[in-house]
This record gives structure tokens, C-alpha cells and sequence, in this order.
């Protein structure tokens, strides 16, 4: 029996209606597959041929056409595409309303309406079938990490656009593996205080006039390895009446101004060693309202995550006023060896847990992360399981 060309147009029967199947070499996955609205019948069988003939004979002749227009059969939707669809801006708006009630808001807001909505917006061409033009752009300009990003989303936008019969074939099909990264390793982001730049940060708080209010929320960072929107959206229902335990529930995103899950969608509970249990007592309201946050801003409201780390952490200028980080002056007086955000007390309290030997898993139960993340990223595993005492 002699091999089927690489050329060869299929016809296959599916879900009761012809489908034609282009050949690898002008498609590749879900896209090499498009339905002539045709149902499977004998004599419908015919005219699905007639069509995979005249796909075969103008792929021969490299004059296909992409819009598969010229082989409608009068039948199939797929082949009657509105001009609007070749258009990659609006069909990612599109796609956007599809995607949003299966996202959170923070990542529907950042990543789909505006990261990689703006990276399409820039392309040269909105046209999907210059997908190479497209491509090759996106190298040309960007990172080959960023060019392989954005080629994904597009794609994954383009097989929506198939699935639901908006478009014949995905024209992005492949191509972001077609791109290869560089081996070269960026700079670990995992960059923790030593213990005497953590100390010298706590006592720099607590000796600030202006930032003094801010001394539990620093501590509370190092003492937890919690994410700053976590700590900031702590309420005191949250935590137990005698504060040996904290329950992370949510997380608070000042820019979008909501309270959402956790980054895991998790919660978990974190039990509170003596210097921490000391902390939340000392700060603790005589009359808690169920409600209540454990670290407010002077003014009483939520803390604005990003005023704490350019104002008050780092520093920054703001029209003619200028604010003088606690961190960053400490740098200058030469107490830190380099500048490093809120963040980084995440890392200083998971690095300081690993040194001490407190398994992988259990340092990862209670930072919300998985065991893998730890294992990647950070170093020491030994055999205690008690929440360390380290600050001063």
C-alpha cells in the first residue's frame, strides 16, 4: 500500500458533519482541522472531496488561500469568515470577554487588557495571516523570553478563534516553539537580608519619626515570610483569640483596590512562634471590630502596598517633595550592601528557616508555596520543625 503524500488533504467524518484536515506541512494541531458544515453522507462525500482536491492542487502550487474562501461550499460558517476576524485587535478583544469570568480580575486586568493588549496594539501588521511578519517583528524588538510569551497568548487566542468557528486554521500554530530561549540565567531574584540588615531595618523603623507606625507591619514580614498583600489584607477575625495562630485567607491588591485569594488560591494556617505571638498582642485593639485589619495605615485605612515601598521603604521624589526611604538611606550609611524591596523579608525569613533546618515542605506549608518552588530556588534542608526565634 503506497504511503499518503505529505500533501494530502483528509476527509474525515465528525460529530456527523465532513471535516477536511490540511496536512502538516500547512498546519499544525487543533488548526489543521476545519468543518465544511457538510452531513456525512454518501453523496456530501463527493463534494467534500471536490473541495480537499482543490486545497491539494493550490497547496501544490503555493497559491493557497489562507482564507479558504475560494473552497467554501456554501455550507460551512468556518468558510465564510467575516473580515473582522483577520484582524488580531479586535479578535483579542474578543477573546478577552471570553477569558474573563475564568480569571481573577488582577491577572484579566493586567495580562489581557493591558500587557499583552498593548504588545498587539504596537504589532506593525493587526493581520493573523502575517503570522511570520508578526513574529519575526516581535524578535527583532523584544527579548527572545518576551517574544515566546506574547506568540503563546496569540496563539492560544487565534485556537480559541478556531474552536469557535471564527477561524479556519490558527496561523500562530507552532511558532512560539519555534523560538528558543537563551540559556543564559537571569539574576536569581531570591536575594535575602543577612540578619543584621534585617535588625538594622527594624531599628531604623522603630527610631523614624514619621514611619515609627510601620515597625509591626516590617516585623510581621520577617516574622511570617507572607507576602506583603497578604499581611496587608490580615484581618483580626484571622487570627486566634490567644494569637497562637494565624489563618491566610486573601490577599489585598492595592492598585485594583479588591481583596482576592491567595496567589495559590489557598488558604493556610501559620502557627505563631513567642516573639510573634508578643507582636500581635502588644498591637491588639481592646475592643477588636470583626472586620478589623491588623496593620492599618496611619490614617486607618488599608495600607497602599505600593506608597509603603516607594515612599517609605525606598524613597522616591514626587513632584517638588521628595521622600527619604528608610531603607534606602540605610544603604547609604552603609548598614545594607544593597537596596532590596518588601519582598525580599519573604525571602529572608525562608532562607533563615532552610538554614536552621526546617524541612522543605514544612517551610513551604507555611509561605504558600509549593515544595518544588522551594527546592528550586533556595538552599538547606536539615531536620527542625519549630518556627524559629531570629530577630534581634
Amino acid at each position: 500500500m503506497s504511503r499518503v503524500s505529505k500533501g494530502t488533504v483528509g476527509i474525515e467524518s465528525f460529530r456527523g458533519f465532513f471535516r477536511i484536515r490540511l496536512p502538516s506541512c500547512v498546519a499544525k494541531g487543533a488548526s489543521r482541522y476545519f468543518s465544511t458544515g457538510l452531513v456525512s453522507t454518501a453523496e456530501n462525500q463527493k463534494k467534500a472531496q471536490v473541495v480537499a482536491w482543490a486545497i491539494e492542487e493550490d497547496i501544490a502550487k503555493g497559491v493557497l488561500d489562507w482564507t479558504l474562501n475560494k473552497y467554501k461550499t456554501g455550507g460551512s460558517p468556518l468558510l465564510q469568515a467575516q473580515d473582522w476576524v483577520w484582524n488580531l485587535d479586535k479578535l483579542w478583544g474578543r477573546y478577552c470577554e471570553f477569558m474573563r469570568s475564568q480569571l481573577a480580575k488582577t491577572t484579566y486586568e493586567k495580562d489581557y487588557v493591558r500587557k499583552f493588549a498593548n504588545h498587539i496594539r504596537a504589532l506593525p501588521t493587526k493581520d493573523v495571516r502575517n503570522a511570520i511578519e508578526i513574529r519575526d517583528y516581535l524578535l527583532a524588538k523584544f527579548s527572545s523570553e518576551t517574544t515566546k510569551r506574547v506568540l503563546t497568548y496569540i496563539s492560544a487566542c487565534c485556537r480559541w478563534a478556531v474552536r469557535s468557528h471564527l477561524l479556519p486554521i490558527n496561523p500562530f500554530d507552532g511558532l512560539a516553539g519555534d523560538v528558543k530561549q537563551s540559556k543564559s540565567k537571569a539574576p536569581s531574584a531570591i536575594d535575602p537580608f543577612n540578619k543584621d540588615e534585617m535588625n538594622s531595618i527594624i531599628q531604623a523603623f522603630e527610631a523614624h519619626n514619621q514611619y515609627k507606625h510601620y515597625v509591626s507591619f516590617v516585623k510581621f514580614l520577617f516574622l511570617t515570610g507572607c507576602r506583603p498583600g497578604e499581611a496587608i489584607a490580615l484581618q483580626w477575625n484571622h487570627i486566634k483569640t490567644d494569637c497562637a495562630e494565624i489563618l491566610i485567607v486573601e490577599s489585598y491588591d492595592t492598585r485594583f483596590k479588591i481583596r482576592k485569594d491567595t496567589k495559590t488560591h489557598k488558604s493556610r494556617r501559620f502557627p505563631c512562634n513567642e516573639q510573634l505571638k508578643n507582636l500581635l498582642l502588644d498591637i491588639r485593639p481592646n475592643e477588636l471590630a470583626h472586620d478589623g485589619v491588623v496593620f492599618p495605615s496611619p490614617r486607618g485605612g488599608l495600607i497602599d502596598a505600593s506608597k509603603f515601598t516607594n515612599q517609605v521603604w525606598r524613597g522616591c521624589r514626587s513632584g517638588k517633595k521628595i521622600y527619604k526611604g528608610v531603607v534606602s538611606q540605610l544603604v547609604e550609611e552603609g548598614k545594607i550592601a544593597r537596596y532590596r524591596p518588601p519582598y525580599n523579608a519573604r525571602h529572608t525569613f525562608i532562607t533563615e528557616c532552610l538554614e536552621r533546618g526546617i524541612p522543605v515542605q514544612q517551610v513551604a506549608r507555611w509561605v504558600g508555596n509549593s515544595p518544588e518552588v522551594i527546592f528550586k530556588h533556595y538552599a538547606g534542608v536539615l531536620t527542625n520543625i519549630s518556627v524559629p526565634e531570629f530577630l534581634m
